[in-house]
């Protein structure tokens, strides 16, 4: 069967909900993909996988290479091939590359299909967030970024955005629309990103045709009760607001 499969661990409400605990390792997370995004046990930092490596932003902008033994509640991997090439140049904010995006996968028939995107380049201006490791249970993902998350700025910085993006049907499973996060080119700075300022960069376009999901074994997953993640309260955590 032709086409690019995402494998997914968890769902964006357990996470939303409060489903923190590890359900795959990074080193597990790996052997799926190459590239996408997540974060690790107890959303202990954001996390950015490019070119094969896992990488953690900290609440304080900084990054290291994740340990493969680290717990992940909640990510996604695919792997890049057959890749469509396109260029941006002066791109004021994320509104903007965002509906260039939506433009690009429209061209290709792709809005009710998933995409990955890798765009590498020189940013005038990166604003991102992430946040601190907050062990729990049944406390929300919107209360823990309150107690731990911290933003910042990264200016005329050169580095990877990777972009997700999930089509608004498929809300609460993932984060509908565009998701990216950030990691400089010399690893040691990213997040997740909530404006961005592009002077110059090439994107690789994926369109991906397949969702494998990996859900949680532990019993305490089913006491959640995943319908009452609200989409405001996703858009919120998403946007930072």
């Amino acid at each position: 069967m032709k086409g690019n499969t995402i494998y997914q661990v968890s769902t964006l409400q357990a996470l939303v909900l409060g489903y923190t605990r590890p359900v795959v390792t990074v080193a597990e997370l790996l052997e799926h993909g190459d590239t996408w995004l997540g974060t690790f046990e107890g959303v202990g930092g954001e996390m950015i996988v490019t070119e094969g490596h896992c990488y953690c932003a900290a609440n304080d902008g900084s990054v290291k290479e994740a340990d493969p033994k680290a717990g992940v509640p909640f990510a996604a991997v695919a792997k890049i091939k057959e890749a469509r090439e396109i260029e941006f140049d002066n791109i004021t904010d994320i509104e903007e590359l965002k509906t260039k995006l939506d433009i690009a996968i429209e061209e290709d028939f792709g809005l009710n299909s998933m995409h990955i995107v890798k765009i590498n380049g020189s940013f005038k201006k990166v604003s991102a967030r992430s946040e601190a490791e907050y062990k729990s249970h049944h406390v929300s993902l919107k209360e823990i970024l309150s107690k731990s998350q911290k933003d910042f700025f990264f200016n005329d910085i050169k580095g990877t955005l990777v972009c997700v993006y999930y089509p608004d049907y498929m809300d609460g499973i993932n984060a509908k629309g565009w998701h990216l996060h950030f990691v400089s080119d010399d690893r040691t700075c990213g997040g997740h990103v909530f404006d961005v300022c592009i002077d110059k960069a090439k994107a690789e376009i994926n369109k991906v045709s397949r969702l494998n999901i990996q859900l949680p074994t532990e019993p305490v997953f089913d006491t959640y009760s995943l319908k009452q993640a609200s989409n405001d309260e996703i858009k919120e955590v998403e946007q930072g607001k």
